[in-house]
This record gives structure tokens, sequence and C-alpha cells, in this order.
């Protein structure tokens, strides 16, 4: 048990000494372009974005699906050690 514990262990230093260059070998395949972090905003406004998506979770009952999974979720919490 000893020896296959020794052997994982050697094994898993092998490959944690190679990745430096795996990482080096990503980042020559990384295609870089100019456009990267460009983006096109059509609705500056995000406060009125989260406003209606809260009010659409609301609506649409969503809240109380949250609830409800939350009560279950904790209830089986409860009954599990």
């Amino acid at each position: 048990m000893i020896v296959h514990s020794l052997e994982a262990l050697t094994l898993g230093c092998h490959y944690i000494a190679e990745i430096p260059s795996l990482v080096a070998s990503w980042h020559v395949q990384i295609p870089l372009e100019g456009n990267l972090l460009a983006q096109n905003v059509t609705d500056p406004d995000v406060i009125g974005q989260m406003q209606r998506a809260f009010k659409n979770f609301i609506e649409s009952g969503q809240v109380w699906a949250l609830i409800i999974g939350l009560v279950v979720g904790y209830g089986f919490r409860s009954l599990l050690p």
C-alpha cells in the first residue's frame, strides 16, 4: 500500500513539474486579436435592466420556486448527517 502511494506521489510530482511548459504551449496557441475586448452596448441602462429582471423574477413566480427549494434543501440537509 505504501509503495503504491509513493509511486502515485512521484507520478504526481512528475506532472506538476511539466505544468509550466504546458502553460507556455497554451500561451502560444491562444490567438490574440485586437477586438477581443470590444463590445457593442445597445442598452447602457444597467439599473433599469436589473429592475426589469427582478420584476420578471417576481411576476413569473420564480421567487416561490427559490423559497420552496431553499426550504426543501434545508430540510434534506437537516435529515442527513
